[in-house]
Formats: structure tokens, sequence, C-alpha cells
């Protein structure tokens, strides 16, 4: 995984430098690093945020990822830190296969699980450690991670980096994502302070 090109973004919330990382084969869908103000002398605020195409950009209530996503960029826009964007879409299974198991919780019940179960897949296909190959080239060796998910904790450590502090991060509750944050609780091990 190597840096192909970094350039200076504009937001609402504030100025991030962002930074596109791909290999040969993938050069396409970089995964990105949105960061701002980091200091690595000292532990650096780090979200790290899967892809959700319906949720951070068309803002779906399906689930609370553009919320998060946001909060997380008007926070690192204060306190300095960065945002590690991975191009795992669905938790890995990608668009098309999310819009189908979405068609499938619709038109059968099941939740997110068993619907991607349902269409041959893992519950959640997702992996870390390019997020960890990310925080190395930062220099990063002490965080304060945005997370609910425990796996991601998990794999920041294995990977040799401390995480000094888990920070809540928090999306909005709707009618249409309600069922998506119990099973997130009660079924993936996701800590509750989920809303």
């Amino acid at each position: 995984m190597n840096l192909q090109v970094k350039t200076n973004i504009p937001t609402k919330w504030g100025n991030f430098t962002l930074h596109a990382f791909s290999d040969l084969s993938d050069e396409l869908m970089p995964h990105l690093a949105i960061a701002s103000k980091i200091d690595n002398t000292r532990p650096v605020l780090v979200r790290i945020h899967s892809e959700c195409f319906t949720g951070d950009l068309l803002g779906s209530t399906r689930c609370d990822c553009g919320d998060q996503l946001k909060n997380s960029m008007a926070l690192i826009a204060e306190k300095g830190g960065v945002i590690i964007y991975l191009r795992q879409e669905g938790r890995g299974i990608g668009l098309i296969n999310k819009m189908k198991a979405y068609n499938i919780q619709d038109e059968e019940g099941l939740n997110t699980i068993d619907a991607n179960v349902h269409l041959g897949f893992e519950p959640d296909e997702r992996s870390y450690e390019i997020a960890v190959e990310i925080l190395k080239y930062f220099e990063i060796e002490k965080v304060k991670l945005m997370t609910n998910n425990p796996e991601k904790i998990h794999f920041v450590k294995k990977g040799g980096i401390k995480v000094i502090e888990r920070i809540p991060i928090k999306g909005k509750r709707y009618k249409e994502n309600e069922e998506y944050l119990k099973v997130k609780k009660d079924l993936m091990g996701h800590f509750p302070d989920l809303t």
C-alpha cells in the first residue's frame, strides 16, 4: 500500500489534507486518509471508517454511518487527527451485494447479518490491516480511537499501535435503523453507546 497523491481539501468543518493510498492492483479505488493537524508526539485522534455510499453520500437513515463520518470530521477538524476511509462497502461485500442484501431485508425480513450470509458471505468481511499500515505511514504509535466496534481496537492493537482511549462515536437513531443498531450491539458485540 503506497501513497499515490495528497491534496488540500477545505470543508465546512475545516481544512484537511486528503491522502490516497493504493497498490498497483487497485489504483482506481484508493483507501483514503483525511488528516488535520496530526501531532504524532501525542496520542492521535483516529476514526477508521468503512465506506458507506448510501449513508455517507445519500444520507440514508438505514444506518448511522453518515452521521458518524460527519461527527468525526467535525471533531478532528477541531482537535486534529485522521479519518482512515477504507473502501470496503457493505461490511466488505461491495455496493451491488449490499443493495441485494437490502432487498432481502425488505422482502424477507432478515437482519443485516442474515442477509449477508444468505448471499454467501460472512456476516462481516472487513479487515483493518490496511488501516494499521496507514497509521504507520504517519508514524502514529498511540491513538485515541473513535469507535464502537471492538474488532477495530483488536486490529489496531495487534498491529503494534497502542490504543490509549476509546471514544464512542455517535450517530442518530431513526426508525429505519433501529434493527440495524440492535444487530450491531446484540449480535456483533459493538459497545452499547451507539447513539
